[in-house]
């Protein structure tokens, strides 16, 4: 068979920037060992997989090594394709099918807009390994359905981490590590990183899932419920976040960079 592929960078609206995913235009069901054999492949933190059913769209996404329940940034590049290339209709909503339930991204004037589940952290005793593993002291440790949050008291402590990675892939029970604390830039309301080794990424760029739980936490903490979050990764992304009761909504754009064809 043969299957269009796209590569897209999510959470910018400039190329070379932000979360890079491949997005790859299903017209038949597949395996999760094909669809897991082309994530490791493309070499990128997610495959988004988009399969056209008679309503909505399927949805699945798979880092290098594994599949994973939830992912902004391929979502938001799978809504991207969708638009451009024609399926769906400019002012029409999307709805994908995934296994975190039912996805809904829509357009605005000036972004995509994905509606998600907030998964607030619970305050929790982190594994001593965890600790080890970064050399900091957070003021808070919380546990999201999926990752640890780790909130230190200043940017500067963020964008000089320096984790031991392979102390991190033998943590278990865990997708990641969000390292999150106050933005020194007045135009963001906090920054973060998102570090993953186990699910095969060691450092994500832009990790649109993980502010599902930072968007829950830093409302309670800023009394805010519309924040701007920096991603402070080497490649750098913005992710609007609005709380909404039990839901995110994701703000951000994409831009296609590469498009092809698999064999």
């Amino acid at each position: 068979m043969t299957a269009r592929i796209f590569h897209v960078d999510a959470f910018t609206d400039v190329p070379f920037a932000g979360n890079p995913a491949a997005v790859c235009l299903l017209t038949q069901e597949q395996s999760q060992d094909w669809m897991q054999s082309v994530a490791a492949e493309m070499n990128l933190s997610e495959t988004a997989f988009v399969r056209i059913l008679a309503k909505d769209y399927e949805l699945r996404w798979f880092t290098p090594a594994m599949e994973v329940e939830l992912c902004g940034h391929a979502t938001l590049a799978s809504a991207h394709i969708l638009w451009t290339q024609g399926f769906a209709g400019h002012d029409e909503s999307i709805r994908f099918q995934t296994k975190s339930g039912v996805l809904t991204c829509k357009r605005t004037d000036t972004a995509i807009e994905l509606n998600f589940p907030a998964m607030p952290p619970i305050e929790t005793a982190p594994p001593k390994a965890l600790l080890d593993a970064f050399h900091i002291r957070p003021s808070f440790v919380g546990k999201s359905l999926f990752d640890f949050l780790l909130v230190v008291d200043s940017e500067e402590i963020i964008r000089n981490l320096r984790p031991d990675l392979h102390t991190l892939r033998d943590i278990r029970g865990i997708r990641g590590v969000i390292i999150s604390g106050p933005a020194d830039n007045p135009r963001f309301d906090f920054v973060s990183r998102f570090f993953a080794p186990a699910a095969g990424i060691d450092e994500d760029p832009v990790t649109g899932s993980a502010h599902c739980c930072l968007g829950p936490y830093w409302s309670g903490r800023l009394g805010k419920s519309s924040m701007t979050g920096y991603q402070a990764s080497k490649r750098g992304g913005i992710v609007h976040v609005r709380v909404e009761t039990d839901r995110v909504i994701l703000g951000g754009n994409a831009v296609t960079v590469l498009q092809g064809e698999l064999l």
